[in-house]
């Protein structure tokens, strides 16, 4: 299968090897790290993981560290005699914290961590999100650790990031949901994704969960997959152990099928805006056992600003970005098909919207708003619905920004410093799709590196 994790940025190439290297370093220009992406045979952390908390959060914590060293991680509860160790990940657990003032020495512990943190090293905070009936000062502790979070992001460098599991609905530490969710953080699965807090609910436990393959056995659906990020969900997904079917349109037939028998997977022609597009998704997943996974994918831009745009650029981007995925999940759930993981492509421009993208961003916040309806109703039947928000990611459309824009786009990232690669997105997708986050439900992941600019 081909290499999706290599470097496509030739500046953050050059700055990292050789005599450019030398340069960059006298010339003081930026100097963006080479991001550890998933290997199967690698380590899930760069270097040993240390574990602090509060007093009151110190059960969660050891928890934690328990399930850490059950994944072969060597985990530490304290700094203290550590020398000179260069920390692959550092989390703080604050689940049980009640005022601000409880939460400081474990938060000025992880401070005095972040200089031996490792290249692209982790930060996972694990705290509750503030509930209904929490006093003023347990909601302000709770609340605080989100914006913590973010800020923690921000100053990282080399690589390293900072996310945050967040328990609701009275979750446990250690349920599957947020043991997988804590994992997904610490690992290269997750090289894009920085100053992100998910909501995790609570889930069944999952007895002997194949971490290589958590998908196996699975049948998933992949709209737009003939190239760029939907190819490598499509990859992604068979990589993880799904059976694999591709849709794109008559068009893009003959990229489909390279795709298709690349991950040994099923080609589907077929244009999403089809009135019968969800029944057709149906059928041709019959032969093989159902369907378990949905990822809308199919997108289409037609640019313009406000003022010039025309009825059918408008129509368009509606009809195949959002009005089609509406039409499908109704199907779909109208059939009662049980178990169904629901996963849509939404964008930063969504959340906070693009010059001379006014349909786009429509879209992709209406993507936002259904992924919050949908979720309860495929509860009912055993499944979940997510959206993943991807900021700047390299590929072909990324390509075709004049050179100084796309620069100043990448660079202007606040610690990362560089676009994502289509992996990337799919790394989150396959995660949403898996049984381990059968806890995260109705919530948006963003793939921005921290930051709003991309599509």
């Amino acid at each position: 299968m081909a290499d999706q994790s290599a470097p496509s940025d030739k500046y953050t190439v050059a700055v990292n090897r050789g005599f450019t290297k030398t340069i960059a370093k006298k010339l003081g220009l930026p100097r963006p790290a080479i991001l550890r992406r998933y290997a199967p045979d690698a380590p899930l952390t760069v270097g040993p993981v240390l574990v602090v908390s509060d007093d009151a959060s110190a059960g969660d914590a050891d928890a934690l560290a328990k399930a850490l060293l059950a994944w072969d991680v060597d985990v530490r509860r304290s700094a203290e005699g550590a020398g000179d160790v260069r920390w692959g990940g550092v989390v703080l657990v604050g689940t049980s914290a009640e005022s601000p003032e409880a939460v400081s020495e474990a938060v000025l512990t992880l401070g005095s961590t972040l200089r031996r943190l490792a290249g692209n090293g982790r930060v996972v905070v694990v705290s509750r999100a503030p509930g209904a009936g929490d006093s003023p000062a347990v909601a302000a502790t709770r609340a605080g650790f989100e914006g913590f979070t973010r800020s923690v992001g921000k100053e990282l460098r080399a690589g390293a990031t900072a996310n945050g599991v967040q328990l609701t609905g009275g979750a446990a530490v250690d349920s599957t949901s947020a043991l997988g969710t804590l994992r997904f953080f610490l690992s290269a699965k997750s090289a894009y994704v920085d100053g992100q807090v998910l909501p995790v609910g609570p889930s069944d436990t999952l007895e002997d969960v194949d971490w290589k393959q958590p998908l196996a056995g699975k049948v998933a659906v992949v709209t737009g997959a003939a190239r760029g990020i939907g190819a490598a969900i499509a990859r992604t997904l068979a990589r993880d152990g799904a059976k694999v079917v591709v849709v794109d349109v008559p068009a893009a037939g003959e990229s489909l099928a390279a795709v298709a028998n690349e991950i040994k997977g099923t080609a589907v022609q077929l244009d999403v805006t089809a009135a019968d597009a969800g029944t057709k998704i149906l059928e041709a997943t019959r032969h093989l056992g159902g369907i378990d996974i949905l990822v809308h994918n199919a997108g289409i831009l037609r640019d313009k600003l406000l003022a010039n745009m025309k009825p059918a650029q408008w129509d368009a981007v509606i009809a195949v970005n959002l009005a089609s995925q509406l039409r499908i999940n109704e199907q779909l759930l109208t059939a009662g098909v049980e178990g169904l993981h629901i996963v849509s492509l939404a964008s930063t421009s969504g959340i906070a919207g693009n010059k001379g993208q006014t349909n786009y961003a429509y879209s992709k916040s209406g993507v936002i708003g259904h992924t919050a309806a949908t979720a309860p109703l495929v509860a009912q039947l055993g499944g979940t619905a997510n959206a993943v928000a991807p900021g700047f990611i390299e590929t072909e459309m990324t390509r075709s920004i004049p050179f100084a824009t796309r620069e100043v786009g990448r660079r202007i990232i606040p610690s990362l410093q560089q676009g994502g690669l289509p992996i990337d997105v799919a790394e989150a997708i396959a995660f949403l799709s898996s049984p381990v986050a059968h806890g995260v439900n109705g919530q948006v992941l963003r793939v921005c590196g921290q930051s709003m600019l991309g599509k």
